[in-house]
């Protein structure tokens, strides 16, 4: 017998199901008006969820607020997408007369949604990567229904938004199977949605371990489907020495924001900072553990997180191969900052050195050489993102170490932090395994669309089907 969660599961996906074609085949006015609608609701009604997601994540009124903005801004940046006809997008090649291989039939390219999206709502962006976050507003877009998988760490937010949403798909006249919601924490309820042969593709941002687990039952399904995971990542960030030398304070000061920010508790914080041996390299972390030690930090988003926050610490902390860097005060509201000098040629060798800290924590490497940094790099393998600060110049070390970058990393920063993540054309938010799944792809910024369309070519089509 269904346990009510695979009932309220099943019942979600055949709305899902039932609501795909019309909406797969909908025009950019019915498509950028819902998403439009969407943003214009989630503002009206801020004040009360922006409330009630604090009360359940910790996050701070002013922090919430930035990501309902946020949140808003994507929803409509989606909306000119499809105004401006990207999911309908499509490559005619004229009828050629004769035979091949100069000779060929009419073709033309064109897109065609995948169908429901199971999407996964992540812990720490209770709004940007949840109910009607950039996952939703771009499988909207594309013209995929959406179920989404509420998050067990903010669970009356996730109901409350799903309301506002609902509201808005009854004022629009459109299925309310556009937008499911479903819950349930436990992995038999995850992998029963990944499963289910109605749903068509996955996305998922959370850890390692749960999303590899739910990427492995989306392949073992008797028709795979893409799963599209975000599974995490360390963030390396290397500076020279001369860099250091000039702007060391600042940058320090900078640097402790971003390990700090939100707790810690971000995709892109950076966990790892490479340093050339080097005195400019020693002020530097000087000044990084005056600036971050003092630094408050607020209750982490669920106690499983604290738990699991403590623990790498703990693990870290009792390895030969780690020094503390400083002696962190006593809690506040939330865990105290650390910061580890770990041996690189240890850090290099030893893959549980190398393991998440999702807090407010980084490990310090001090390297002899480029090529010392090239094996760090390597090592630490795919990630969000690689920051290299006083790379100003043309020269062959310079190369060589954003060469290496690229090879692990999604977004490579020259300057600032990794921590904040522009909504645009432009911006990359995945990376080689581990960081995600699919490192051809974003789930953050207007590419992230792509993700639910697939390429179907039409051969000698009727004329009726052209102007489609």
């Amino acid at each position: 017998m269904s346990s009510p969660e695979i009932i309220a599961i099943d019942q979600a996906v055949e709305a899902a199901r039932v609501a795909s074609r019309q909406w797969a085949e909908s025009d950019a006015t019915v498509r950028s008006s819902l998403l439009d609608a969407l943003a214009d609701a989630l503002e009206q009604h801020q004040t009360d969820l922006i409330a009630l997601a604090d009360l359940e994540t910790n996050l701070g009124t002013a922090r919430l607020t930035g990501e309902v903005a946020r949140t808003a801004f994507q929803l409509r940046g989606f909306a000119r997408e499809v105004r401006d006809g990207v999911p309908y997008q499509r490559v005619d090649d004229e009828a050629v007369a004769g035979a091949p291989p100069a000779g060929r039939p009419a073709l033309s390219r064109v897109q065609e949604p995948l169908g429901p999206v199971a999407m996964f709502s992540a812990s720490n962006f209770p709004f940007a990567f949840s109910v009607l976050g950039g996952d939703t507003a771009s499988a909207l877009a594309a013209g995929c229904p959406v179920v989404v998988k509420a998050h067990s760490g903010h669970p009356q937010l996730s109901k409350a938004v799903h309301a506002v949403a609902s509201q808005v798909l009854a004022n629009c006249g459109l299925p309310a199977g556009l937008l499911g919601l479903v819950e349930g924490a436990s992995r038999a309820a995850g992998t029963h949605l990944v499963t289910h042969p109605d749903i068509s593709a996955v996305a998922f941002t959370g850890s390692f371990q749960g999303g590899t687990a739910l990427w492995k039952a989306a392949n073992d399904r008797p028709r795979p489907i893409p799963f599209f995971g975000e599974l995490g990542s360390i963030n390396p960030l290397l500076a020279l020495p001369e860099v250091l030398e000039k702007n060391g304070e600042a940058l320090a000061s900078t640097l402790a924001s971003s390990i700090t920010m939100g707790c810690g508790q971000f995709c892109t914080s950076p966990g790892v900072i490479v340093l050339f041996d080097h005195p400019a390299s020693d002020r530097f972390v000087d000044q990084l553990c005056t600036t971050l030690r003092p630094l408050p930090t607020h209750a982490m988003l669920t106690p499983g997180m604290r738990q699991g926050f403590e623990s790498g610490v703990a693990h870290l902390a009792a390895s030969p191969q780690a020094r503390l860097l400083f002696e962190p005060p006593a809690d506040s509201a939330g865990p105290a900052p650390r910061l580890f000098e770990v041996n690189t040629e240890a850090f290099i060798a030893d893959p549980t050195l190398r393991e998440e800290m999702f807090g407010p924590a980084a490990v310090v490497l001090k390297i002899r050489s480029v090529e010392q940094a090239v094996e760090v790099f390597s090592a630490i393998g795919g990630s969000l993102t690689a920051t290299l600060w006083g790379l100003d110049h043309d020269t062959a070390q310079n190369r060589t170490l954003i060469h290496a970058a690229r090879q692990v990393a999604g977004r490579v920063l020259f300057a600032g932090v990794p921590t904040g993540v522009a909504v645009c054309h432009a911006q990359e938010h995945g990376g080689p395994w581990p960081a995600s799944t699919r490192p051809e792809t974003t789930s953050v910024g207007y590419a992230a669309l792509q993700r639910f369309l697939r390429p179907v070519a039409l051969q000698d089509a009727p004329a009726w089907l052209q102007p489609r």
